[in-house]
């Protein structure tokens, strides 16, 4: 059995991973923190972490080798060329909210195909701070929480007035599975 190669990386991020980094955040962030994590990513030291540690923190599937960007890299470690570090935005689990593999993403999969325990370079930005929600927004998230408020007694329906509607169904809970 050939022994396989060892992983090369570069020095630094290629110029093209912060515009594919962008691309991606402006997906699940606002605009302003898509700008504030790519200035983070920037100016990041490098750090190294192992694939299998990426993915988890990210909650991403290990793509397999046959996907053709993966088996692109896999092609790439082969021939002894070096991958490019992989760019990050720090998850929190406070909120919880996952880490987000802003670029490279497919060479996290082709180093952990290679070996999971790999050490990757990567940038990592913190994730930029937002502002707390508006107090209606609060009140709803608190609601979803807690249910229903309590019903309060009330006079039977005059002849004057239609009957009141009857009560909404309590919102589901986070565990709760929500049929689609």
């Amino acid at each position: 059995m050939a022994k396989p190669r060892k992983l090369k990386w570069l020095d630094v991020p290629e110029d093209h991973d912060y515009p594919a980094a962008a691309n991606y955040l402006s997906l699940v962030l606002p605009a302003d923190l898509v700008a504030a994590s790519i200035g983070g990513l920037r100016t990041a030291p490098d750090e190294y972490r192992k694939a299998k540690d990426i993915l988890r923190a990210a909650g991403l599937r290990l793509l397999p080798r046959s996907n053709p960007h993966v088996a692109t890299d896999l092609a790439k470690v082969a021939k002894g060329l070096p991958l490019s570090p992989i760019l990050l935005v720090r998850g929190d689990a406070r909120i919880p909210a996952p880490l987000l593999v802003a670029d490279g993403y497919h060479r996290v999969c082709a180093s952990f195909h290679l070996d999971e325990n790999t050490d990757i370079p990567c940038r990592i930005a913190d994730r930029p701070a937002t502002a707390p929600p508006a107090p209606a927004a609060a009140k709803t998230a608190k609601r979803a929480r807690t249910g229903p408020p309590a019903k309060r007694a009330t006079a039977a329906p005059s002849a004057n007035r239609a009957p009141a509607a009857p009560p909404a169904p309590p919102a589901p809970r986070a565990e709760q599975v929500v049929p689609g």
